[in-house]
């Protein structure tokens, strides 16, 4: 991957434009001249992944007007009241339990406190005590689902660690491992969608791309907040991304794309999942859970991703929101949109790739 370090900060300003530009799914605005402001009006899952893209490009920057965009939406949306707490609506708070090391709103830290102990006590459980996947459209009672890594497990551990809470971080570590057990595919490696206690099954056992894409980021995410994991633990979640990303390796087809469902060649390609792996390999490799030996994987899935990058700053060949599938045919059906969870993975492999960059620089010059 050679690509210098303004080259690449240009990319990301792109794509962060671009994630300013949406307003709702499938909706972009025009934005003024010389501002960055987040218009998107949800508070849910989709904004919530862009918030904590956003979050890591304005570290990686130093970037304080960013820092200010995002205690801006926040302010906004905390204003005028927040929706009732579930699985995705759960996600904005990850970037949040970030941003309170950077904003002075002690308000905004008792309501991480606050939402991190209705995690704990008011979020229905499956059997096992699994997060079920409650989201705003339905309870899916039994369920559990891989995004829910992702979009609530990376918050509790987060909040845990802030506020010294060991029983915060043991349950998001807890329900790693949980999630594995009825989510991960033996025979490959890979992850399926969804699982259901109603009937024990795992739906169309979908190895569905994105929600491959949640694991092999948040099992790295996991490491660099839980910076002391017990040793068998750290042994065998570092094992289970192992196994998930050899597999991912023999799926990547000739441009660096993987598709909507990976066993599939004949499904279309998904731009998101393609970056969240690339972002995901590459931050594994980083924290010394994976080996070297994938970085060109990451490379050619980056590659990938930025050919898909407009003019507009839009990243094409994102599929739109995607709930449980009871049939194959149903994800190869998904529509493509312009979507905030689109631009954030982007921006995660982009932010990864300029620290690598300017590494690299340093290196050169010492």
């Amino acid at each position: 991957m050679h690509h210098d370090r303004q080259e690449l900060l240009g990319y990301l300003e792109s794509v962060a434009t671009g994630l300013s530009r949406i307003r709702g799914i499938n909706e972009t605005a025009p934005i003024a001249e010389g501002t960055f402001s987040i218009q998107f009006d949800e508070w849910d899952w989709e904004i919530g992944v862009g918030l904590y893209g956003l979050y890591r490009h304005a570290c990686q920057t130093g970037d304080l007007d960013l820092i200010g965009a995002l205690a801006d939406w926040y302010e906004w949306q905390i204003s005028r009241g927040l929706p009732p707490r579930q699985v995705n609506s759960t996600a904005p708070m990850l970037a949040l339990s970030f941003l309170i090391d950077d904003v002075d709103r002690p308000e905004w830290e008792a309501l991480v406190k606050d939402w991190a102990a209705w995690l704990m006590t008011g979020l229905a459980r499956t059997e096992d005590g699994g997060f079920q996947h409650v989201v705003k459209e339905r309870m899916n009672d039994g369920e559990m689902w891989d995004d829910t890594l992702f979009m609530t497990c990376l918050f509790l551990a987060r909040a845990g660690k802030r506020f010294d809470r060991p029983d915060w971080v043991e349950e998001a570590v807890y329900q790693f491992l949980i999630h594995t057990r009825y989510l991960g595919d033996a025979k490959t490696g890979l992850w399926y969608h969804g699982w259901t206690f109603n009937g024990r099954h795992n739906f169309a056992n979908a190895l569905w791309a994105r929600g491959n894409s949640w694991i092999t980021i948040a099992i790295p995410e996991l490491f660099s907040i839980v910076e002391s994991l017990p040793p068998a633990t750290s042994r065998y979640l570092t094992n289970v991304l192992l196994s998930q990303v050899s597999a991912l390796a023999s799926l990547q087809n000739a441009e660096g794309f993987f598709h909507t469902l990976l066993d599939d060649p004949s499904a279309p390609i998904e731009a998101s999942a393609t970056a969240g792996i690339a972002y995901g390999i590459s931050r594994g490799i980083s924290l010394g859970i994976l080996p070297e030996t994938f970085r060109p994987v990451a490379d050619k899935a980056f590659a990938a991703v930025l050919g898909c990058i407009g003019d507009d700053g839009i990243v094409a060949h994102v599929s739109d929101g995607t709930p449980m599938g009871h049939t194959l045919d149903f994800y190869r059906r998904i529509p493509d949109i312009p979507a905030p969870y689109g631009q954030a993975l982007t921006m995660l492999m982009l932010v990864d790739a300029t620290a690598h960059s300017a590494e690299a620089e340093r290196a050169r010059v010492s």
